[in-house]
């Protein structure tokens, strides 16, 4: 979300909190923006959020209520969306968080392309934006300015359009196949006969061929080849 504006740089720390409107100052490191802006993340009706990963703005998430208290807040009419980048998910702790988080009733979509600056909108009235971290320290402008805020959301939003849902972009887990099926499907693949294959699983052959068409259909094969194929595909131990 591209875009320059002037603004005005204090020397932390300094005790007095932003809340004049127009005004845009710049903090540094999380510490000094939660100590003087901490009061202005508490969403009312809106809380939109660009990061790579949601660590760019890990106390400001990390201090919202969590999860049954998230629940009755979307439940109340705040609408949370939070949008990241691949890295997000990048590793499947961080991932089943993010589900976790998704199944509170938050939006959350991956963004694919390199996200310009990593902002959060709250309430369309205040915007945080991360700036350059400068030896190790992070800096932040927190903008009151509403022609500037109404701006960084156009951008949010028209990046959020193009963006891949969750649960969409993570790939679907492998169907749960028991040990009996797996052995199935080996004997599919090596061409052994039903009435061979049920006699060394102890079957009777109807109750093998049962088997057969079950696992062609939780595999989505449309014979017993591509049965063994997809689950090949799907990294099941055929």
């Amino acid at each position: 979300m591209a875009g320059h504006w002037q603004v005005m740089t204090t020397a932390p720390p300094t005790p007095t909190p932003p809340s004049v409107a127009g005004q845009v100052i710049t903090l540094y490191g999380e510490q000094e923006l939660i100590a003087r802006a901490g009061h202005l993340f508490n969403a009312r009706e809106e809380f939109v959020c660009a990061a790579t990963d949601p660590s760019v703005w890990r106390r400001a998430n990390g201090d919202q209520p969590w999860p049954e208290q998230m629940r009755a807040r979307v439940a109340a009419g705040v609408q949370f969306r939070k949008m990241y980048g691949p890295r997000a998910v990048a590793d499947q702790r961080d991932a089943a968080q993010l589900l976790e988080m998704a199944a509170t009733g938050i939006q959350i979509r991956i963004c694919l392309a390199p996200l310009a600056h990593e902002t959060i909108i709250v309430d369309r009235r205040v915007a945080f934006i991360a700036g350059q971290v400068v030896d190790g320290v992070q800096s932040y402008s927190v903008v009151q300015t509403p022609e500037v805020v109404a701006g960084v959301r156009s951008l949010f939003f028209g990046t959020w359009q193009g963006a891949t849902d969750l649960t969409d972009y993570l790939p679907s887990p492998p169907p749960q196949v028991d040990e009996q099926g797996l052995t199935i499907l080996r004997l599919l693949s090596a061409g052994q006969k039903d009435e061979t294959a049920a006699r060394q699983l102890g079957l009777s052959v109807r109750t093998y061929r049962r088997r057969v068409a079950e696992l062609m259909e939780l595999l989505g094969a449309s014979s017993r080849f591509q049965a063994g194929v997809r689950a090949r595909e799907l990294g099941l131990r055929v």
